[in-house]
């Protein structure tokens, strides 16, 4: 980063970073939830708990099963663990940032 000198001489940083960021298409639809296993994934923000546990209480009679997992914390990734869990048990995943 470089900075630009003002006439008093002060050095001013611009924040703006760039983004190289890759973009990756939505997931297929399902045609109809029947039997299908839905799981929620909390990333253990203030107000995640409280939108996913409305949100499930909506979808909760479309699905066969309904899991809930919450990460331990949401300034970390899920683990490989919980992941292959969610990923095997699960047909749909929801999550939401809850902020």
């Amino acid at each position: 980063m470089t900075p630009t000198t003002l006439p008093s001489g002060q050095a001013v940083f611009d924040p703006r970073g760039a983004v190289d960021a890759q973009t990756h298409p939505l997931a297929p639809r399902p045609a109809a939830l029947d039997g299908l296993r839905l799981a929620v994934l909390d990333n253990s923000k203030w107000n995640a708990g409280t939108l996913l546990r409305a949100t499930v209480a909506t979808l909760d009679a479309d699905f066969a099963e309904v899991t809930t997992h919450v990460k331990e914390s949401f300034s970390r990734s899920a683990d490989e663990a919980m992941l292959d869990r969610i990923a095997s048990g699960a047909d749909v995943v929801v999550t939401a940032v809850g902020d």
